[in-house]
Protein backbone atom coordinates (compact mmCIF):
# COMPACT_ATOMS: atom_id res chain seq x y z
CA UNK A 1 0.00 0.00 0.00
CA UNK A 2 1.71 3.23 -1.31
CA UNK A 3 -0.02 5.22 0.98
CA UNK A 4 0.89 3.89 4.32
CA UNK A 5 4.58 3.78 4.26
CA UNK A 6 6.24 5.08 7.72
CA UNK A 7 6.92 8.69 7.83
CA UNK A 8 8.76 11.41 9.63
CA UNK A 9 9.02 12.28 13.25
CA UNK A 10 7.66 15.55 12.52
CA UNK A 11 4.28 16.85 12.58
CA UNK A 12 3.10 13.30 13.49
CA UNK A 13 -0.30 13.61 14.01
CA UNK A 14 -1.16 15.38 11.01
CA UNK A 15 1.03 13.20 8.31
CA UNK A 16 -0.94 9.75 9.85
CA UNK A 17 -4.27 11.99 9.40
CA UNK A 18 -2.48 11.92 5.74
CA UNK A 19 -1.40 8.45 4.96
CA UNK A 20 -4.64 7.16 6.58
CA UNK A 21 -7.29 9.41 4.58
CA UNK A 22 -5.15 9.18 1.38
CA UNK A 23 -5.50 5.26 1.51
CA UNK A 24 -8.73 5.24 2.12
CA UNK A 25 -9.45 7.63 -0.77
CA UNK A 26 -7.53 5.43 -2.58
CA UNK A 27 -9.26 2.69 -1.68
CA UNK A 28 -6.46 0.60 -0.72
CA UNK A 29 -8.53 0.61 2.89
CA UNK A 30 -11.98 -0.40 1.68
CA UNK A 31 -15.69 0.58 2.72
CA UNK A 32 -16.08 -1.25 5.88
CA UNK A 33 -12.59 -2.41 6.46
CA UNK A 34 -11.87 -2.36 10.38
CA UNK A 35 -8.74 -0.22 11.16
CA UNK A 36 -6.78 -0.79 14.32
CA UNK A 37 -4.22 1.93 15.54
CA UNK A 38 -2.14 -0.58 17.05
CA UNK A 39 -1.77 -1.92 13.27
CA UNK A 40 -1.72 1.27 11.40
CA UNK A 41 1.00 2.60 14.11
CA UNK A 42 2.98 -0.56 13.29
CA UNK A 43 2.80 -0.17 9.21
CA UNK A 44 3.34 3.43 9.65
CA UNK A 45 6.26 3.49 12.27
CA UNK A 46 4.23 5.55 14.67
CA UNK A 47 3.18 5.08 18.41
CA UNK A 48 -0.61 4.82 18.64
CA UNK A 49 -1.50 8.00 20.22
CA UNK A 50 -0.99 10.52 16.62
CA UNK A 51 -3.01 7.80 14.78
CA UNK A 52 -5.48 7.73 17.43
CA UNK A 53 -5.83 11.26 16.84
CA UNK A 54 -5.67 10.98 13.24
CA UNK A 55 -8.69 8.58 13.79
CA UNK A 56 -10.83 11.23 15.63
CA UNK A 57 -10.33 13.84 12.88
CA UNK A 58 -11.06 11.16 10.15
CA UNK A 59 -14.31 10.21 12.30
CA UNK A 60 -15.50 13.89 12.70
CA UNK A 61 -14.95 14.33 8.81
CA UNK A 62 -17.01 11.20 7.62
CA UNK A 63 -14.72 8.70 6.48
CA UNK A 64 -14.32 6.74 9.21
CA UNK A 65 -17.03 5.39 12.58
CA UNK A 66 -16.48 4.47 15.53
CA UNK A 67 -18.34 2.65 18.45
CA UNK A 68 -16.73 2.86 21.67
CA UNK A 69 -14.93 -0.19 22.71
CA UNK A 70 -16.19 -2.22 19.88
CA UNK A 71 -14.69 -0.96 16.37
CA UNK A 72 -13.68 1.63 14.19
CA UNK A 73 -13.95 1.21 10.66
CA UNK A 74 -14.28 2.90 7.16
CA UNK A 75 -17.80 4.59 6.00
CA UNK A 76 -19.30 3.32 2.84
CA UNK A 77 -19.58 5.71 -0.04
CA UNK A 78 -22.77 6.90 0.55
CA UNK A 79 -24.34 9.37 -2.49
CA UNK A 80 -26.19 11.69 -0.40
CA UNK A 81 -22.94 12.47 1.29
CA UNK A 82 -21.18 13.21 -1.22
CA UNK A 83 -23.71 15.43 -3.46
CA UNK A 84 -24.41 17.17 -0.17
CA UNK A 85 -19.79 17.45 0.02
CA UNK A 86 -20.34 18.25 -3.88
CA UNK A 87 -22.41 21.17 -3.57
CA UNK A 88 -20.65 23.00 -0.40
CA UNK A 89 -16.95 22.38 -1.67
CA UNK A 90 -18.50 23.92 -4.99
CA UNK A 91 -19.94 27.06 -3.00
CA UNK A 92 -16.36 27.90 -1.86
CA UNK A 93 -14.38 27.30 -5.03
CA UNK A 94 -17.64 29.30 -6.35
CA UNK A 95 -16.47 32.26 -3.65
CA UNK A 96 -12.61 31.75 -4.48
CA UNK A 97 -12.76 32.35 -7.75
CA UNK A 98 -15.13 35.11 -7.95
CA UNK A 99 -12.16 36.56 -4.98
CA UNK A 100 -9.38 35.50 -6.56
CA UNK A 101 -9.78 35.96 -10.60
CA UNK A 102 -9.30 40.19 -10.30
CA UNK A 103 -5.79 39.13 -8.35
CA UNK A 104 -4.41 36.31 -10.57
CA UNK A 105 -1.05 37.11 -12.61
CA UNK A 106 1.04 35.72 -15.53
CA UNK A 107 2.16 33.22 -13.33
CA UNK A 108 -1.08 31.70 -11.67
CA UNK A 109 -2.75 31.52 -15.49
CA UNK A 110 0.21 29.48 -16.32
CA UNK A 111 0.48 27.17 -13.23
CA UNK A 112 -3.25 26.67 -13.86
CA UNK A 113 -2.31 26.05 -18.07
CA UNK A 114 0.49 23.53 -17.25
CA UNK A 115 -1.89 21.51 -14.50
CA UNK A 116 -4.92 21.40 -16.92
CA UNK A 117 -2.48 19.63 -19.25
CA UNK A 118 -1.57 17.10 -16.84
CA UNK A 119 -5.17 16.72 -16.39
CA UNK A 120 -5.66 15.81 -19.70
CA UNK A 121 -2.78 13.66 -20.28
CA UNK A 122 -3.72 11.50 -17.46
CA UNK A 123 -7.61 11.70 -18.47
CA UNK A 124 -6.10 10.40 -21.65
CA UNK A 125 -4.17 7.50 -20.43
CA UNK A 126 -6.63 6.75 -17.85
CA UNK A 127 -4.39 7.39 -14.92
CA UNK A 128 -7.01 9.05 -12.65
CA UNK A 129 -4.30 9.38 -9.55
CA UNK A 130 -2.63 12.06 -11.38
CA UNK A 131 -5.85 13.10 -12.87
CA UNK A 132 -6.82 13.75 -9.54
CA UNK A 133 -3.91 15.25 -8.16
CA UNK A 134 -3.81 17.63 -11.56
CA UNK A 135 -7.45 18.38 -10.72
CA UNK A 136 -6.61 19.46 -7.06
CA UNK A 137 -3.35 21.16 -8.44
CA UNK A 138 -5.24 23.76 -11.36
CA UNK A 139 -8.10 24.44 -8.37
CA UNK A 140 -5.80 25.35 -5.81
CA UNK A 141 -4.24 27.93 -7.24
CA UNK A 142 -7.58 30.17 -7.11
CA UNK A 143 -7.85 28.86 -3.10
CA UNK A 144 -4.28 30.15 -2.38
CA UNK A 145 -5.21 33.63 -4.84
CA UNK A 146 -8.29 33.98 -2.96
CA UNK A 147 -6.48 33.72 0.55
CA UNK A 148 -9.85 33.08 2.47
CA UNK A 149 -8.50 30.21 5.13
CA UNK A 150 -11.93 29.27 6.31
CA UNK A 151 -12.57 28.53 2.48
CA UNK A 152 -10.04 26.23 2.24
CA UNK A 153 -10.37 24.38 4.81
CA UNK A 154 -13.68 23.52 4.17
CA UNK A 155 -12.86 22.64 1.05
CA UNK A 156 -9.94 20.37 2.51
CA UNK A 157 -12.26 18.78 4.49
CA UNK A 158 -14.80 17.40 2.46
CA UNK A 159 -13.08 16.87 -0.87
CA UNK A 160 -12.18 13.53 0.39
CA UNK A 161 -15.30 11.95 0.59
CA UNK A 162 -16.00 13.59 -3.21
CA UNK A 163 -12.88 11.49 -4.20
CA UNK A 164 -13.84 8.52 -3.14
CA UNK A 165 -16.50 8.68 -5.26
CA UNK A 166 -14.49 9.69 -8.31
CA UNK A 167 -12.32 7.10 -8.13
CA UNK A 168 -15.02 4.42 -7.64
CA UNK A 169 -16.93 5.37 -11.03
CA UNK A 170 -13.76 6.17 -13.04
CA UNK A 171 -12.40 2.16 -12.34
CA UNK A 172 -15.86 1.81 -13.48
CA UNK A 173 -15.19 2.86 -16.66
CA UNK A 174 -16.87 6.40 -15.99
CA UNK A 175 -16.50 9.39 -17.63
CA UNK A 176 -14.24 11.76 -16.48
CA UNK A 177 -14.34 15.57 -16.56
CA UNK A 178 -13.67 17.38 -19.80
CA UNK A 179 -10.23 19.43 -19.83
CA UNK A 180 -11.95 21.69 -21.75
CA UNK A 181 -14.22 22.64 -19.03
CA UNK A 182 -10.80 23.80 -17.30
CA UNK A 183 -9.80 25.53 -20.82
CA UNK A 184 -12.98 27.78 -20.37
CA UNK A 185 -12.00 28.45 -16.96
CA UNK A 186 -8.41 29.36 -18.02
CA UNK A 187 -9.92 31.48 -20.60
CA UNK A 188 -11.96 33.74 -18.66
CA UNK A 189 -9.26 33.62 -15.79
CA UNK A 190 -6.51 34.92 -18.44
CA UNK A 191 -8.89 37.79 -19.47
CA UNK A 192 -10.10 38.73 -15.99
CA UNK A 193 -13.76 37.65 -16.54
CA UNK A 194 -15.01 37.15 -13.04
CA UNK A 195 -18.81 36.15 -13.86
CA UNK A 196 -17.76 33.52 -16.52
CA UNK A 197 -15.16 32.08 -14.56
CA UNK A 198 -17.50 31.67 -11.90
CA UNK A 199 -20.04 29.85 -14.22
CA UNK A 200 -17.63 27.76 -15.11
CA UNK A 201 -16.53 27.04 -12.17
CA UNK A 202 -20.09 26.24 -11.14
CA UNK A 203 -20.70 23.88 -14.01
CA UNK A 204 -17.93 21.86 -12.86
CA UNK A 205 -19.00 21.15 -9.64
CA UNK A 206 -22.75 20.90 -10.79
CA UNK A 207 -21.19 17.94 -13.04
CA UNK A 208 -19.64 16.43 -9.81
CA UNK A 209 -23.35 16.97 -7.56
CA UNK A 210 -25.04 14.63 -11.18
CA UNK A 211 -21.76 11.91 -10.80
CA UNK A 212 -23.55 11.38 -7.20
CA UNK A 213 -26.79 11.37 -8.25
CA UNK A 214 -26.26 8.82 -11.13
Amino acid sequence: MEALRPVGRTLLRDRAYTAIRDAIVAGEIEPGAVVRDADLAERLGLSRAPVREAFARLVDEGLLESKPQSYTRVTPVVAADVRDAAAVVGAMHELATRVAVPRLGAPDIEAMREANARFADAVGSGDVDAALRADDDLHEVLILACGNRAAAATVARYTPLIRRLERRRFGEGGACRSPGLHERLIAACADGDTDEAVRVTAEIWRGLEELAAD
